[in-house]
């Protein structure tokens, strides 16, 4: 049908009224998930949380934080139902209800600090525009806060579920982990995931690698600085991963990768006959008509086309992006030389789902 003979079809004036109403909102839920970034890196969300209703001077000064920048965020966060507003006492306050899910106390359930990410997406949007027209890709050197926003996400989950939850996925692993075992974090990023696990199982030794050198540096000084001697890192490719590990772990990771298939492949090789892999990836479908209702679907889109997508498409990679869904992700493992896999969800933990692999 061309743009004229669509121009010309009758429309429903019902469904366009409602449709514009949702591109409006839209628009408000947008400017809103900036305000709620700035927001909780600016400690508002727990200052609100530790008060009683109080003005927006007495939050400001809580906070330790311009008073008029306080008031016209505290504006947007009442007109768009995230705080309350007493305009007879002049005070505003935080919900219990609405804390549960922005606050640090709320750990894995905190949402707020996933919306940063929305700041990160706007800082590259005219360079994936670009793309859009020129094709390539936008490199993984103009993300430098990523690793530090993955960092805070991957620790309000792990902190609470990675030892006591997401180890046991696997049968018989928390035992192994106990006795000492080999351990290789690959994608590690500034290294949370290992130094948890290290923490909990010091009999067991632990790498973690990445490709960015500021990440693992990070990760080198805060092992230190917990004084941790059973974990390393290292700067590394993952389709070269080598030496032999009992247990070899990637989080949040291999949907990214210029070359995934090349890593699991290498991987595979790596892991001991008896080893197990275990995998955190995006819990999505492969095909797109079954994330249609997705809680995180229009995000997961999102966040592919601009940084997961885009960054491996820079360097010439698979730019496998939300392809890279439970179908895709079991047939790769299984290319790989995996046979045995389990998939599972965990509470706590909606964004992704866990493979437990063994090479059978």
């Amino acid at each position: 049908m061309s743009t004229s003979e669509a121009a010309r079809t009758p429309q429903d004036a019902d469904r366009q009224e409602q449709f514009a109403a949702e591109v409006t909102d839209v628009l408000n839920k947008g400017a809103l998930a900036l305000l709620v970034s700035v927001g909780h890196q600016c400690g508002l969300f727990d200052t609100l949380a530790a008060l009683p209703p109080a003005s927006g001077a007495d939050i400001a000064k809580a906070a330790d934080l311009d008073e008029r920048y306080v008031r016209e965020w505290l504006g947007g966060m009442v007109v768009g139902g995230f705080v309350e507003y007493r305009p007879e006492e002049g005070t505003y306050a935080l919900p219990p209800e609405h804390a549960a899910s922005l606050t640090t106390a709320a750990g894995p359930d905190n949402l707020a600090g996933m919306m940063m990410y929305i700041g990160l997406m706007g800082e590259v949007e005219q360079r994936v525009v670009r793309c859009f027209r020129e094709g390539g890709g936008v490199p993984y050197s103009a993300y430098p806060r990523f690793q530090a926003l993955q960092a805070e996400e991957t620790a309000r989950v792990y902190d609470q579920a990675l030892v006591d939850t997401i180890v046991p996925l696997a049968p018989g692993l928390p035992e192994r982990l106990r006795a000492g075992i080999d351990v290789l974090d690959v994608g590690t990023g500034q290294g949370h995931a290992p130094l948890v696990l290290a923490k909990a199982f010091p009999a067991s030794r632990f790498l973690g690698i990445d490709q960015s050198e500021a990440a693992v540096e990070t990760a080198r000084a805060e092992a230190a600085r917990v004084g941790l001697g059973n974990v390393r890192y290292r700067a590394a490719d993952s389709t070269r991963t080598s030496g032999e590990y009992d247990l070899i772990t990637a989080f949040d990771v291999i949907h990214d990768l210029a070359r995934p298939a090349e890593t699991l492949t290498a991987i595979a090789r790596a892991l001991r006959a008896d080893g197990t892999f275990l995998m955190g990836d995006i819990a999505a479908s492969s095909r797109l008509e079954e994330n249609i209702g997705h809680p995180f679907g229009p995000a997961l889109f999102g966040f592919s086309v601009f940084y997961c997508m885009t960054t491996s498409l820079s360097t010439g990679g698979a730019g496998l992006g939300t392809v890279w869904g439970r179908e895709t992700a079991v047939r790769m493992l299984n290319e790989a030389g995996f046979q045995d896999i389990d998939v599972k969800p965990v509470e706590g933990d909606p964004v992704n789902v866990y493979y437990v692999a063994n090479k059978g």
